[in-house]
Order: C-alpha cells, then sequence, then structure tokens
C-alpha cells in the first residue's frame, strides 16, 4: 500500500507543479538564449562578408602594386587566421569574444596598410573594380557595426530577463549564465578609414 500512495502523491505532485513550472520562464530563457547564438551568428556572417571581399581585392591591388608582396602576404594571411577562428556560441564568454576581436582587429589593420599601399597608386584609386569594391568594403564595415549592436541588444534583454526574480532561480537551477557584450576596444571610437 506504501508504495501505491508513493506513486500517487509523486503523480499528484507532478500534476500540481506543471502549471507552476509552465509559468517559470524556462520557455523564455531558451527563446532568449537562442536569439543571443542567431544574432551572434549575424555577427560573424557580417565579418565573414568582409573576409570574402578582401581575395578580390588583393587581386585588383596585386595588378598595380607588384612589389607590394609583404603587404600583400600580411592581409591573405589575416584573413587565414580571421576565417579560421570558430567561437561556440553557446560559450560565449569574455575570454572567446576577446580572442574573436583581436583576430578581427588583426585583419582590419592588415587591411589599414594595405590602404596605405594603395595612395602611392593613382591608377589604382580610379579602377572602377577597385572603387565597387571600396563600396562593397565600407558598407560591410556598417553592416558589422550594425550586427555587433543587434547582438548586445539581444544579449542586454536575455541578461536582464535571467536577472529578474523569480527567473533568476529558474536560470541558476538549468544553468543559463550570464552572457557577455562584444565591447568596443579602447580607440575605436574613430572608425576606420577606408579612404582610397
Amino acid at each position: 500500500m506504501s508504495k501505491t500512495f508513493s506513486i500517487i502523491f509523486r503523480i499528484s505532485l507532478l500534476v500540481l507543479l506543471v502549471p507552476f513550472l509552465s509559468g517559470c520562464g524556462y520557455n523564455r530563457m531558451v527563446e532568449l538564449d537562442e536569439g543571443v547564438t542567431a544574432q551572434w551568428a549575424q555577427v560573424e556572417n557580417a565579418y565573414q562578408r568582409r573576409a570574402d571581399l578582401i581575395p578580390n581585392l588583393v587581386s585588383t591591388v596585386k595588378g598595380y602594386a607588384d612589389f607590394e608582396q609583404e603587404t600583400l602576404t600580411q592581409v591573405i594571411e589575416a584573413r587565414a587566421k580571421a576565417t579560421g577562428v570558430n567561437i561556440d556560441p553557446q560559450n560565449l564568454d569574455a575570454a572567446s569574444i576577446e580572442q574573436f576581436q583581436q583576430i578581427q582587429d588583426g585583419l582590419s589593420s592588415a587591411l589599414s596598410r594595405l590602404m596605405v599601399v594603395v595612395e602611392r597608386y593613382p591608377d589604382l584609386k580610379a579602377n572602377q573594380n577597385f572603387l565597387d569594391l571600396q563600396a562593397q568594403l565600407e558598407g560591410t564595415e556598417n553592416r558589422i557595426a550594425v550586427e555587433r549592436k543587434k547582438f548586445n541588444d539581444a544579449t542586454m534583454e536575455y541578461n536582464r530577463y535571467i536577472r529578474k526574480f523569480p527567473q533568476l532561480i529558474v536560470a541558476a537551477i538549468f544553468g543559463f549564465d550570464k552572457k557577455e557584450y562584444f565591447e568596443a576596444r579602447e580607440g575605436s571610437e574613430t572608425p576606420p578609414t577606408v579612404e582610397f
């Protein structure tokens, strides 16, 4: 009889807890967590677009600046590093975002050096293909900024939700941890110059 009572008690307890658990915020936490993950993918997508433009840019510059091989090699190597980094969106922490940002900054730096080289070649600056690539690169830099902002907005909404009561209890039980923001580096308040 006590075994039957135990089973009936557990089923009754489960039936009573279902309405409480459905309103605990778990599903909303999952939605917000997925939103952060999806937005991180958009950030990576914008950076990938920039990386995809670089081979065309290098090819165009190479035709005009044959003896600037060292700069072109640096750009190609920085691009390879940038496209080779894989950040797991489920483990976005300060260290992984910092690693991602350092590699992207390396690519930005290499591109800046390439732009200095371009200044020495007026024919290149007048080339229509180069001008088109310049416009695409500028647009991509804007997309990167927009996607980073959207990522931070999604992260803020998620962090705000899991820190409210009673969600913070459910978040602690199910391991919903605070996400890190994509923060600007010192000196980054001035955008990179893409003037040719």
